[in-house]
C-alpha cells in the first residue's frame, strides 16, 4: 500500500514535482502555437526514456514510478504532437 510506505510516498512527491514541471512547457507551446525552440532529438530521446521508465515501474509494480512516468509520457506526447503540428 502507498500510505504505509514512506519510500513510495517520497517517490510520489518527487514524481509529482518533476512531472508538473512539464506542464508550463505544454501550456506555453499550446498558447504560442510554437515548439520551434524545442529540440526534436531531445523530445524523441526523452520520450523514449520516459517510456522505458514506465515499463520499469510496471515491472517493479511501483505506483510512484508508474504514475509519474505515465503522466510525463502523456505530456511529452502532447509536446511531440505540437512539435509536429507547428513545424
Amino acid at each position: 500500500m502507498i500510505q504505509n510506505n514512506p519510500v513510495e510516498m517520497l517517490g510520489l512527491l518527487a514524481g509529482t514535482l518533476t512531472t508538473l514541471s512539464f506542464l508550463p512547457q505544454v501550456l506555453r507551446v499550446w498558447q504560442t502555437c510554437s515548439a520551434r525552440d524545442l529540440s526534436f532529438p531531445w523530445i524523441i530521446i526523452f520520450t523514449n526514456g520516459i517510456f522505458l521508465w514506465l515499463l520499469y515501474g510496471l515491472a517493479k509494480n511501483s505506483p510512484a514510478i508508474i504514475l509519474a512516468n505515465g503522466v510525463t509520457l502523456f505530456l511529452m506526447m502532447v509536446i511531440l504532437y505540437f512539435k509536429i503540428k507547428y513545424r
